[in-house]
């Protein structure tokens, strides 16, 4: 599915993407070591030994231990170990820093870049390991996304998608119960859970942006999940949260992940209660599928929301354009629309 991902975009944005949505999320140490490299593409570096890369890496695992223990699919290991002495006050700093040194970039060096088995086309450092001498070398490519509109956007999704992973393996919800909700605002995705006591897990639009390659949904135009950017967007319902009585009536929940989407303000302004033209269903129903192709949690939540297969998801989304077509008559395109991306 990250293939389909890239499909119609081989850009740097959506091969840094395709490692954070669709890479293997046997541990957090991939958000960790991505969140390090942007902090270096912030300062511009070059190159960078383990031992100096260490306290970055460490930083954010520390920060997360804290509010979710549950980082690794591994019952056992001695970096996260480590980690947890030092949030304890058990081990020193420099403890903390030789163990992380020596353990924590063990697999997750050789297995960022790789997705699905093979490497993304432009790799964004390289490893020179010689002997005791262990150093990254950031590439041209890597430096490159600090020119790009969506770079601001790219730390906030890895956390996004951090929270979202690491709470479906604290919680341990049955997969077929998994249900990741927003709230009322459509600010904060949540999760219910133990007699429906509720559990915030991240924003939506951080979660949510990085399927829509930081484009509107609708035009393509950039976007902004940056608070106080004035190219801001907005969390839009693809079919009109006015029809929520009749979606309900027909057994589907208006405010479902599956009908929520990122939109310029303007164009969200426009389409208001509108439906989308047809060619706009292909196009949720691909974005979608690209949730369940990243697995925990957000997978698991659209297949429990429109169906197991991909006909049965195909026949829902069919069934509410149907319905909320009768109810508007009038369909909707955007005024402007560029070069689509999936």
């Amino acid at each position: 599915m990250s293939i389909h991902f890239q499909e119609n975009d081989l850009s740097l944005e959506s091969q840094w993407r395709a490692i954070i949505l669709f890479g293997k999320n046997s541990a957090s140490y991939k958000f960790a070591f991505g969140k390090a490299l942007l902090e270096l593409v912030s300062k511009e570096s070059n190159s960078i030994s383990i031992k100096e890369l260490s306290p970055i890496f460490v930083q954010s695992i520390l920060e997360h231990l804290k509010t979710n223990d549950k980082q690794s699919n591994s019952n056992s290991s001695t970096f996260l170990e480590a980690c947890r002495k030092y949030n304890k006050e058990e081990i020193t700093y420099d403890n903390l820093l030789s163990i992380t040194e020596k353990h924590g970039f063990n697999n997750v060096v050789d297995a960022f870049q790789n997705v699905n088995g093979g490497i993304i086309p432009n790799k964004f450092y390289h490893k020179d390991y010689n002997g005791n001498s262990k150093n990254i070398i950031i590439t041209d490519d890597l430096l490159r996304l600090k020119e790009s509109y969506q770079f601001l956007n790219l730390n906030k999704e890895v956390d996004a998608r951090w929270n979202l992973v690491e709470t479906a393996w604290n919680l341990q919800i049955n997969p077929n119960l998994l249900e990741v909700k927003i709230d009322d605002n459509l600010q904060t995705l949540f999760i219910e859970h133990d007699f429906m006591k509720r559990k915030d897990i991240t924003t939506a639009r951080a979660s949510l942006n990085g399927y829509q390659k930081g484009k509107c949904f609708y035009s393509f135009q950039d976007i902004s999940i940056v608070t106080g950017d004035e190219n801001l967007c907005a969390v839009n319902h693809f079919f009109p949260h006015v029809h929520k009585i009749s979606i309900h009536q027909s057994g589907s929940n208006v405010n479902g992940i599956w009908n929520l989407v990122l939109a310029d303000k303007l164009v969200n302004l426009d389409k208001s209660a509108k439906i989308p033209e047809l060619k706009y269903l292909e196009r949720i129903y691909k974005r979608n599928d690209f949730y369940i192709a990243s697995k925990h949690p957000l997978g698991e939540t659209i297949v429990n929301q429109t169906g197991n297969t991909p006909q049965q998801r195909r026949n829902f989304l069919q069934k509410q354009y149907d319905l909320s077509l009768n109810l508007s008559i009038q369909k909707w395109i955007p005024k402007v629309e560029h070069e689509p991306l999936f």
